[in-house]
């Protein structure tokens, strides 16, 4: 695999390495801090280009885009299987959510546009007329994790072309490849190499353009403690998180309790549970507990845990042994505070079994606090608003679910529940490229989704024109 790195002064590389076997699967040149003030005098040229690109042509460009990574998805499901860890069958769907991602982004390239404003609704205005435009921010720069290297990165850089922007991005040194990849085939798709820009490295690249004056937003998902450094470093631009979840899930007596049980395990261990909106914490009505937690264990011990790219395989590792370590850590901890072991818990290399818990503990890391691994707790509740309450009790709340038969009680659930999503009779973890994706409380800032991107990467114009009188004949 081919890998540019645009604006070097040194041909340093980093490896990438298979989080299941150690392999070599490529490597990517890192960019100097030397070369820093270079590539962002490029993106000042290269934001005037792309404001000057008409909506139509940044459409083209974009579904151009999302052809070539259809023709060589593929490749692009091989690498994120083999440099994430995802199972290929998941990373297929990686790249088919890519490829909608950036086919969004291009329609709505098209009607991103303003509308008229009725002055004369308002005295003392009544002699003006006029619009508002949607203008570009400028330079905006991308950050973006290794869980899904491929689709939050399109999540990015579709709606900020779309809008008329240039783009700095900085993926994850985790993974690295499918980003890259992504960058070639929007350059070969005709997007200007200084409207779209690539670095990698760490905090030494990522702390100095965050500082940048001349860049105008930052657009970051990852951690919370890096999201509060950022934007205590970022100065006056705008800012879009996406720092995490806790995600909780509703089991009412009513519902199909295998339909439920089933879309719990992929809510939990989809990605080996790297997803923030991935089932952390599941509540469950008394009188179902017993036989939801059956079905739960039965299907998670019937899980395929191994090589990511085989495509019997249902979970791969976690990003690295560090992380594998980690969660073991955290249920350790867990254990020795009273929890009960319903399966999984064993750890080989990254991988990390899929893990169910019950009596946890409000306190304990696995409950309080974002896994990202898989593990999911369980719990039976004896009242709804009690079971509300539970789901609410955290600080990061990007989305939600409840299995129920009932509308009303649907509603009323979604009603009270602190999230940004409440998906029904479905788990947390389902997420269309279309729809608003952000958070309350401590999860995010701003809200993703392709149209609510863009116009998170926009500001408004205002054109207003003063009328003379008309003569009196």
């Amino acid at each position: 695999m081919r890998m540019n790195a645009p604006l070097m002064l040194k041909p340093h590389l980093h490896e990438v390495r298979s989080p299941f076997d150690g392999r070599l699967v490529g490597t990517v040149s890192l960019t100097q801090a030397e070369a820093l003030p270079l590539i962002v005098q490029h993106a000042q040229h290269g934001a005037t280009l792309a404001a000057a690109l008409p909506r139509y042509k940044r459409a083209e460009l974009l579904q151009q885009a999302a052809a070539l990574v259809e023709q060589q998805a593929d490749e692009f499901a091989s690498t994120i299987a083999s440099e994430a860890g995802k199972a290929i069958r998941q990373a297929r769907k990686e790249v088919a959510r890519c490829i909608n991602t950036l086919r969004l982004s291009a329609e709505e390239a098209k009607r991103h546009a303003g509308e008229t404003i009725p002055f004369d609704a308002y005295p003392g205005a009544a002699d003006r007329t006029g619009y508002y435009t949607h203008e570009p921010l400028g330079i905006i720069l991308a950050i973006t994790p290794f869980n899904d290297p491929l689709n939050l990165v399109a999540h990015k850089l579709g709606p900020a072309l779309a809008a008329g922007n240039a783009v700095i991005l900085k993926p994850s040194l985790l993974a690295p490849l499918s980003a890259q990849r992504l960058v070639e085939c929007l350059w070969q798709a005709g997007v200007p190499r200084e409207a779209l820009q690539i670095v990698h490295g760490g905090t030494e690249v990522a702390e100095p353009l965050v500082r940048e004056r001349a860049i105008r937003m930052v657009s970051f998902t990852g951690g919370p403690l890096s999201g509060e450094a950022i934007t205590r470093a970022a100065g006056l631009k705008k800012i879009a998180m996406d720092l995490g979840g806790n995600a909780p899930v509703l089991v009412m007596a009513d519902c199909d309790l295998k339909e439920a049980a089933e879309a719990c395990v992929s809510g939990a261990f989809w990605a080996a549970g790297q997803n923030c909106i991935g089932t952390q914490r599941i509540l469950i009505a008394r009188p179902v507990y017993a036989a939801f937690t059956r079905y739960l264990v039965e299907l998670t011990e019937a899980m395929k845990v191994g090589d990511p790219l085989e495509d019997s395989t249902d979970m791969g590792p976690m990003i690295n042994t560090d992380q594998a370590h980690r969660i073991e850590g955290w249920v350790e901890e867990a254990i020795s505070q009273g929890s009960t072991l319903l399966t999984g818990h064993r750890r080989d290399g990254a991988l990390y079994a899929p893990t169910v818990l019950a009596d946890v503990p409000t306190h304990a890391k696995v409950w309080r606090d974002e896994v990202f691994a898989p593990v999911v707790c369980v719990a039976p509740f004896d009242e709804l608003g009690q079971a509300i309450t539970a789901a609410n009790d955290s600080e990061s709340s990007l989305q939600a679910g409840i299995f129920t038969s009932h509308m009303e009680t649907a509603l009323s659930v979604a009603d009270r529940l602190q999230a940004g999503g409440v998906m029904i009779n479905d788990s947390s973890d389902f997420r269309f490229d279309g729809m608003p994706f952000g958070g309350f409380k401590y999860g995010s800032l701003g809200r993703e989704g392709v149209r609510f991107s863009i116009a998170e990467m926009s500001q408004p114009k205002v054109v207003c024109f003063k009328r003379k009188p008309l003569a009196t004949p």
